[in-house]
């Protein structure tokens, strides 16, 4: 709910905090915001174009993905290692997801924290409705992960960061100085046995020096470990899970279709990902 998370947001254009009057989010220098019925707020800042977040097609195909579980051992690892961190640390805020789509692994670390709120960032107008209904304690907002983003210094005990865009000197502004990032990176395997029949774009082999050249100024890397499952697809599913990436948005959907039905059913693919959690750097 929008009301949970108010008090850690920021107003875009000068960065006071915000407050609530009926249908609308306001700041003491008058700026202000409408809440869409759909219970989510955009914070874009003024002026320039955000990048495009994902179409309809693409968040209701993510959405059906999700929630036949394919991914579920990586969502309740990442809340085992959220409510660990957060154990370890004692870092008070919010629970903030960067490029949160749907709010699914947001909401999942919301089960494991009984006792935070989760605010869910997003560019997509598709993907934040249904983040804000998503959790009880969700609350959702507009936001452009490589601009400022509308939230107040040090609000998060915990940021998220699951195939997401990675701005590291915002995401260390917004995490508590004891807080923890937590990112989730494709391995080389991820969902390999689609790829190549369908063309696919395929994860960069440079993905790790990346990630290290994106947050190592900012952070030190406490844990890393690879998280790996056998799935099972209909075709259905593999039409999902290529529906909800970023191939989606140049593919043909007649000719993924199509050589779909080629497949064997049920289809043998591997999830094969790194979650890597990180710390603010000592003196940053």
């Amino acid at each position: 709910m929008l009301d949970d998370v108010v008090g850690f947001l920021a107003c875009p254009q000068c960065g006071a905090g915000l407050a609530r009057a009926g249908a609308v989010l306001r700041c003491p220098a008058g700026h202000a915001f409408d809440i869409a019925r759909q219970g989510y707020v955009s914070l874009l800042p003024p002026g320039g174009r955000a990048p495009a977040g994902d179409s309809a097609p693409m968040v209701a195909a993510r959405a059906d993905f999700l929630a036949a579980g394919h991914y579920g051992s990586l969502a309740r690892e990442l809340a085992a290692a959220a409510r660990a961190a957060v154990t370890g640390t004692g870092a008070p805020g919010c629970v903030l997801e960067v490029g949160a789509g749907t709010g699914y692994y947001l909401a999942a670390v919301l089960d494991a924290l009984p006792d935070r709120a989760g605010l869910a960032l997003d560019t997509s107008k598709f993907a934040l409705r249904r983040a804000a209904r998503a959790h009880p304690r969700i609350g959702a907002a507009a936001a452009d992960a490589w601009r400022r983003l509308p939230v107040a210094d040090g609000a998060a005990a915990v940021v998220l960061d699951v195939f997401a865009p990675r701005n590291g000197a915002e995401l260390r502004r917004v995490l508590h100085p004891a807080g923890r990032l937590l990112v989730v990176t494709p391995g080389r395997g991820h969902l390999a046995e689609l790829a190549g029949p369908l063309g696919l774009l395929s994860v960069d082999p440079r993905k790790e020096e990346r990630l290290a050249g994106t947050v190592g100024p900012y952070f030190q890397l406490l844990e890393q470990r690879p998280h790996a499952a056998a799935l099972q697809l209909d075709h259905r599913d593999v039409a999902a899970a290529v529906g909800m990436g970023p191939s989606a948005r140049h593919a043909d959907p007649a000719v993924h279709a199509a050589r779909i039905r080629e497949f064997p059913a049920p289809v043998p693919v591997t999830l094969s990902v790194t979650l890597s959690v990180f710390g603010p750097r000592p003196g940053e």
